[in-house]
């Protein structure tokens, strides 16, 4: 299903056989469990066609997945989700993958990303990366709880 590079891990765009994988771990992870979004949700959102799939891998299979909107704030790349498979985490999957989604629009001034305000370990790890918070979106997703737009300077042209 899946090949690594030298380093052990490998980011590509997903193939048709990783949509139902990443679905089902965005699905059965947080933040999206306690938003709501349920397997259909998560099923629909992957294979969005207006949305790029990035698929790693870790040892020959699927380790974690980010899907980017490449226009999707203002013009600007948005990070629409990023889980790790939970048998993955604490290894620097969603770093490496953050990484890989940034790399892909090398021009671009900004990319953002959302993230709920009860997910304190993503936050910590995007503002570890150079993210910062830039608005927050009171009860948007959910009641009670916050969306924080964070965003990161890419080029500087």
């Amino acid at each position: 299903m899946c090949s690594d590079d030298a380093a052990g891990v490998l980011v590509a765009p997903a193939r048709d056989e990783d949509y139902e994988w990443c679905a089902r771990v965005m699905a059965s992870s947080e933040p999206w469990i306690t938003l709501g979004r349920g397997l259909e949700e998560c099923r629909a959102r992957c294979r969005h066609p207006d949305y790029l799939l990035l698929v790693a891998c870790h040892g020959g299979r699927p380790a974690g997945f980010c899907l980017v909107h490449p226009r999707g704030l203002a013009g600007s790349p948005y990070i629409a989700s990023i889980a790790v498979d939970a048998a993955q985490r604490g290894q620097g999957i969603g770093t490496i993958l953050l990484a890989h989604a940034e790399q892909r629009f090398p021009a671009t001034r900004y990319i953002f990303l959302c993230v709920s305000s009860f997910n304190v370990r993503a936050r910590r790890l995007y503002e570890r990366l150079g993210y910062a918070a830039m608005g927050e979106l009171q009860d948007y997703v959910i009641d009670g709880a916050a969306e924080i737009l964070m965003g990161k300077r890419l080029a500087r042209t």
